[in-house]
């Protein structure tokens, strides 16, 4: 519960950036009287699991992004992805919010059966002028 209280305060603080006495006292009462989430609890290994790919996936942000300033990435898809079985609310947060954190790639929509909407976008093909046995030739 004192986790909870604490994630709630931070995103208030996050949101109105303001750390006056009013505004301090403000989000202690709504982090208190907010309705708590109850769910049975995440598996260890599936918090960890999800921790790994968010550390991972600030370099690959960088990468994507450098990545898409040199070379124009004007190819886009809509592919659906599956969700892992027996994801809590929390953890299925984490995925879309790992998915959307990549540049190249955002979450659309999230279906209840277990599917995530992921739009994508990749950089254009290039086109031979030349079939490759002739360019061989040369």
């Amino acid at each position: 519960m004192i986790g909870e209280f604490i994630l709630r305060l931070s995103i208030w603080f996050l949101l109105t950036a303001n750390f006056t006495v009013a505004n301090i006292i403000i989000g202690v009462v709504l982090a208190f009287f907010l309705p708590h989430y109850h769910a049975k609890p995440d598996r260890l290994r599936d918090i960890l699991r999800t921790l790994s790919k968010v550390f991972v996936a600030v370099p690959v942000a960088y990468i994507e992004a450098v990545q898409m300033i040199f070379r124009p990435h004007i190819r886009e898809e809509i592919v659906e992805e599956r969700v892992s079985s027996r994801r809590s609310p929390g953890l299925i947060f984490l995925d879309i919010f790992l998915i959307t954190f990549t540049p190249k790639t955002i979450v659309l929509r999230y279906y209840d059966a277990g599917w995530y909407a992921v739009h994508l976008v990749k950089p254009r093909r290039r086109v031979r002028t030349q079939p490759l046995k002739e360019s061989l030739k040369n």
